[in-house]
Formats: C-alpha cells, structure tokens, sequence
C-alpha cells in the first residue's frame, strides 16, 4: 500500500508502522529457534517455520491468541494472508477436548506449543475473551479475503461450533490466576471473575461472525445476549456505575476495569444512546495504562462509536510512545501489536473500510480527525483485487485498481479501472 495525505504525520505513522510490521513476518520454511522466552533466550531447539508473524513479546519466540486477532487486519494490509490462515489453524486445532476446547495460548513460530505458557492438557493459559475473538478473527479474514477455507476446512468449522455452542454455554473464569482459567484479558486486577464484559462483548461478536460465516442463526442469539446485557447483565447504572463483571459468589462489579471496560464499547455491546457514550466518555477519561498493549484498543474503540478526534488522539499518544520504555522490556516500538494495529488504524479507522469479499462488496464511512484534511491509500487488498480510497471533505473516490475483478460499491458496479466519486452519506 501507499499512502499520501495532507498531513506529514499521518504519513510518517503509516510508514514507521507497515515497515515496523514486516520486520516481525516470517517465511514458511525459515529454520529458527523455538521455545525462547525471558529465561531461555537460546530457546529449546530449532523448528521449521509456518508463515507467521510475531504476535507478543519480542523476546518470545511465538505469537499469542490475544496479539493474533488484533493483529489480523493490519496483517492482511501487509499481504500477510497466508500467515493469517496458518496461525488461525494452529489454534482451531489445538482447541480440543482434552484442552476443554480452549486454544492452547501459545505458540511458536513452527506450530508447537510455546513452553512457558504449556505445561500440560490441564495446566496452560487460558483466557476467555480470546477463544470467542479467534471466531470474529476468522469472518473478518473472510470478508477480506474471501477466501473459502474460512467456511469450508473442517478443523475450522469444528472449532467454530465448539465455541459458539458447548463452550459458549459453559465457559466461566475460575477466580484463580490464568493457567486455571480466566474470565477476562485483565491479568492484573485480582478480581475473582467468573464473567467479564470483554469475555461477553467477545461472545457476541462470534455470534455475529457465525452469521457471518453462514449461520444465520446466530444472528438470533446475537440479539437475544445484546438484550440480556442491556436490559439484566449490566444493570441500570451508566458510566463508573455500569456493571462489567460478576464475581464467582455472584457479586456485580463497577468502575474502571481494563479490557473488561474498553471491550463492552469496543465489540458495540451497549445500546446506543446515552448510557453508551457516557461509558465512552467514562473510558476515555479512565484508559491508562503501564503496558502499551490495553491502550492499542482505543482507537478501535473510538473509530467504532464515530468519535474519531478522540481515536486519533490515542492514536499519536501511542505513536508518541513508540521508543520509550515497554514494561516487559525493550521498547514499546518493538510489541508487535502496535505497529500492526496502527497500520490497520489508519486505513480501515479513517478511511472507514467494511469489506465484503465473498460478495465483492465494499462500503465506506471515512472518518478523518480534525487536522487531517484529506487521506488516501492506494493497493488496498480486497479479495483478488486492489482498491484505492481517497477521502476528502464532502468527497470520497474509490478506484479500482484491479485489472480483472469488479466490485460493487453504493449498488451498483465499479468495472476493472474505474474510479469513481460520491458525496458524504
């Protein structure tokens, strides 16, 4: 992709971050070291590896189920389909009955289980959120790449099923720390939960993408647990006061609380009106954070509800941060999630991108920052073909760039080199 805009800033983001991302990729076949972590930096051995990319720490040699799904999009941006598709595989495979139907967590760059987050079928982390957003992670590739092995493979299906159906009815944080099994991304709260928002946000959005991915059905259930939170789960409170948790004895929790907070707006649980944007404003003033990773959430958060001043701003403080200190060491540049996420950012945040891939369809809502006056990006990966997007006040053009592929956009046809402009909607 390339990239120009009115402002320089835009600019040098994008291209520190799609550079940034590439260094983290690999080719199916590189020989590397596997099983290395902060107390093994020689690691256990070498492996083979799949196409992949780091998704967690640097000083790890794997890529982590959490990293993965918010890194997805950025890396279908970068060209990385491929890696997308062998990385999902690693965990819809390792999503077993032995394993509870939890992924296991982690893994190295060959396929195998990353050992210092494995030490057996019943002792390796796990947390809930994850499980359902590998679902959404999986209809979002579709919808980009229209790629039929998303609905088709049969490890895939089985591992869909499984979570949006027996595990679904019967996943609960333990209370206890994450090798036994949590509720929640939140790792540091000590809170006993045994359902969290960003767990119940996460299982809605894999009820969506089970439509998505051809089941109707879930649209149904999609509603139905949207009401339940609404109406029951979240109480009657607004802001600080809203619920975004339930202890193991039953207990309703408020306030701030990391991603079980930022994910009930991020996966657009809250109804729209005033209770969702007084919990918008309720995360904006509260989302501080030690480690960079719980911050990369909030454009995406704020990108979703329109507010893209505020998006922005995260965005640059993120951007700002890049070559200060990151908590588990190194730099907060080198945690892969932030130059995936800004890469993705940037173009499906502002440029409002809502592909339709299987279908050859694309919809677009821009939503360009104050000070950012116009923004385009062309070779955008849409299936078989490339797109260009250039959003300017009033206007927007899209052109495709594909020599043999035809997209649909607002109804009607957009031919194999056409460009074509419309007003805002």
């Amino acid at each position: 992709m390339k990239i120009s805009s009115s402002s320089p800033e835009v600019v040098e983001m994008f291209d520190w971050a799609s550079r940034k991302a590439l260094t983290w990729a690999h080719a199916g076949g590189t020989v590397g070291p596997v099983n290395v972590d902060e107390n093994r930096p020689g690691g256990t051995g070498t492996g083979v590896y799949l196409p992949s990319y780091w998704a967690g720490y640097a000083h790890r040699s794997g890529f982590y189920a959490r990293d993965f799904v918010h890194q997805l999009t950025g890396a279908h941006l970068l060209g990385l389909d491929e890696a997308n598709l062998a990385m999902l595989k690693c965990f819809a495979a390792s999503a077993t009955a032995e394993h509870g139907h939890y992924p296991v967590w982690a893994f190295n760059f060959d396929g195998s289980y990353l050992a210092i987050d494995y030490r057996g079928p019943d002792r390796f982390v796990r947390e809930i959120p994850a499980v359902f957003e590998l679902v959404e992670a999986a209809e979002t590739a579709y919808r980009w790449t229209g790629d039929a092995s998303y609905v088709r493979d049969p490890v895939l299906r089985a591992f869909y099923r499984n979570t949006t159906g027996p595990f679904a009815d019967t996943a609960r944080g333990t209370g206890g720390g994450i090798f036994d099994g949590v509720a929640t991304y939140n790792e540091l709260s000590g809170e006993p939960l045994a359902e969290a928002g960003d767990a119940l946000g996460a299982r809605y959005r894999a009820y969506l993408a089970m439509a998505g991915l051809g089941d109707g059905s879930f649209a149904r259930k999609a509603a139905e647990l949207k009401r339940h939170f609404n109406q029951v789960w979240s109480g009657t409170g607004r802001g600080p006061d809203m619920v975004r948790g339930y202890t193991v004895d039953g207990r309703a929790v408020t306030g701030w609380g990391g991603e079980n907070s930022v994910f009930m707006p991020l996966k657009d649980l809250i109804d729209a009106g005033p209770r969702n944007e007084s919990y918008l404003d309720f995360v904006d003033a509260h989302a501080q954070a030690d480690n960079v990773e719980a911050l990369t959430y909030l454009p995406d958060v704020f990108f979703v509800h329109g507010r893209a001043d505020t998006a922005w701003k995260w965005m640059r403080q993120i951007f700002a941060a890049r070559d200060l200190p990151h908590v588990a060491g190194g730099l907060n540049g080198d945690y892969p999630e932030v130059s995936f996420t800004l890469v993705s950012q940037l173009v499906t945040g502002m440029l409002g991108i809502h592909p339709d891939a299987p279908r050859g369809t694309i919809d677009l809502h821009p939503r360009l920052p104050a000070g950012v006056d116009w923004l385009e990006v062309r070779g955008i990966p849409l299936g078989p073909g490339h797109l260009a997007v250039r959003h300017e006040p009033g206007t927007t053009t899209l052109t495709n760039l594909s020599p043999d592929t035809t997209y649909t956009w607002q109804g009607t046809p957009l031919a194999p080199g056409e460009q074509r402009t419309s007003g805002d909607r």
